[in-house]
Formats: C-alpha cells, sequence, structure tokens
C-alpha cells in the first residue's frame, strides 16, 4: 500500500517555558502543506527499509519509519515482516516535520493494511511516543498546539487562496543549541489571537522565538528572510526551529520569484 506524507510549516512559535522534563511548553499553529514523499509498505520476509530521493542521515535505528513499526510491534506480536520503501523529497532539517510526518504514515499504513483497527486517539498515544511533532500528521488539518507540540486543537485556518514559498539554505542548526539560545516568555499576545487577524497583519506580531537567536548566529538566514518580503512577501517566517524559511504571498507574485540557485525552493500554489 502506498501513501503520501506531506510536511508542515509552524504559524509562529512561541516558547512559553521549560518544564521538568527537559521539554519545553510551546504555542504554535501547525499548517499542513501538500510538499509530499512517496511511502510503501508491503509484506516481506524481514524488516527492511530503503529510500531514494534525499539522503537520508543517521543510523538506521534511529529511522521514524522503523521505529514506528517496532513501537506497533511490542503490542501487536502478529504483525509480520514488511519492507518500507520511502521515496524522500521534503528537505531534512528545515522544519518541514518530514520525518515527524513519515513516522505517523508509518503507523497509519500498519493500521490500514493489517487492520490493527486503531482508533485515531490511539494512533495519537503512539505518534507522541516517537516524536513531538508526529501527532499533528495523524490529524493533518491546521492546529493550535501546546505542550511539547502534542496538545492539538484543530482550528479553521486556510491559505489556499496564497501562494506559498519554502525555502531551504541547506545549513543544519541543532535544536538542543537553538532551545538553549531562548529565554521562555508567556507575555504578549497570544499564536491563537495573533492568527485569527488578517495574513497581511502577522508581519509585525506573529513571531517565532527561535529567530532572534538563529538570525543573529546566521546572518545568510536574516539576509533570506529580508530577500522574500523585498520579494513582496506578506508574512515570512523561520517554520520550527529548522533552517527553513517560508513566504506567504498573493498568487498573482508566484511567477516572479527569484531566489539563490544555491537554495532548495519549492513553490506551492
Amino acid at each position: 500500500m502506498v501513501f503520501f506524507p506531506n510536511g508542515k510549516i509552524n504559524l509562529g512559535l512561541k516558547i512559553l517555558r521549560k518544564r521538568g522534563d527537559g521539554y519545553h511548553d510551546l504555542e504554535t499553529v501547525f499548517y499542513p502543506l501538500p510538499v509530499k514523499e512517496v511511502l510503501e509498505i508491503v509484506r516481506s520476509d524481514q524488516l527492511d527499509f530503503t529510500s531514494s530521493g534525499l539522503p537520508i542521515p543517521g543510523d538506521l535505528s534511529t529511522n521514524l519509519c522503523i521505529k514506528a513499526y517496532t513501537l506497533l510491534k511490542k503490542d501487536f506480536a502478529q504483525l509480520p515482516p514488511v519492507h518500507i520503501y520511502l521515496h524522500k523529497h521534503i528537505p531534512i532539517g528545515a522544519g518541514l516535520g518530514g520525518g515527524s510526518s513519515d513516522g505517523a504514515a508509518t503507523l497509519r499504513l500498519l493500521n490500514t493494511t493489517f487492520h490493527l483497527q486503531l482508533s485515531d486517539e490511539k494512533l495519537l498515544e503512539y505518534a507522541a511516543q516517537l516524536g513531538s511533532d508526529c501527532p499533528f500528521f495523524i490529524l493533518n488539518g491546521p492546529c493550535l498546539a501546546g505542550g511539547r507540540g502534542e496538545q492539538l486543537h484543530p482550528i479553521g485556518l486556510d491559505l489556499s487562496a496564497y501562494s506559498i514559498a519554502l525555502v531551504h539554505p541547506n545549513l543544519h542548526i541543532s535544536t538542543a543549541w537553538a532551545f538553549s539560545q531562548c529565554t521562555p516568555d508567556t507575555g504578549g499576545k497570544s499564536v491563537a489571537a495573533i492568527i485569527q487577524q488578517p495574513v497581511d497583519t502577522w508581519a509585525g506580531e506573529l513571531v517565532n522565538d527561535f529567530e532572534g537567536p538563529i538570525l543573529k548566529q546566521y546572518p545568510e538566514l536574516k539576509a533570506l528572510k529580508e530577500q522574500l518580503y523585498q520579494q513582496g512577501a506578506l508574512y515570512a517566517s523561520l517554520t520550527g526551529s529548522g533552517s527553513g524559511f517560508f513566504g506567504i504571498f498573493e498568487k498573482e507574485q508566484r511567477s516572479s520569484l527569484t531566489f539563490d540557485p544555491k537554495y532548495q525552493v519549492i513553490l506551492l500554489t
């Protein structure tokens, strides 16, 4: 069976407080994007994973698709070995959630293919064990997120009237470092309130708290954000804690956008 895991962006990201378990409480909006990968799972003689497209770094034991299978196998002994094939298209380390989406999609595919009869609520529980962003991709609609990202509240937000440009500068930013550079703050207007305003008001109010230290450390990224606004973005921001940026544009501006050839650029209508 084949599935097409998609990416996401963060619309605003406030770091509210550091928790006793070492994680941070956040407030952000996850918004799904139609930038997709290809995931196929078939019955096999042994558990196996292969991929094409963008190279996937790290040991196989850290792969979220394998972790998702292993997690379900603990509770469903009848789950047979499978071959997992992934065509990787979503830029890695860009804050677009590609790996999290792949892990959540593996849970969903295994549930459907092998008739495990898991409810969405149960799939959300398994996804939360894989990673903070994974539960979002079970619901996969615009959500206000709290906690470490796993507390999800669907919201009515539709950006289909706009074009979105994703720009990945191929820089790796350590999430642990990014968190260490931020000072939690519960003050100011909430992300939930700002997101209800017109898109053309977000630029002055909707903030990703990671941007302060990251743009200071990487002047190239500051210039990239400025370039997005210079080309007419209504709103531009870092997404998550990754190095990827996105800009929201009026649709008629899409054809005139230009970026440095060294960047990986995806234009979405």
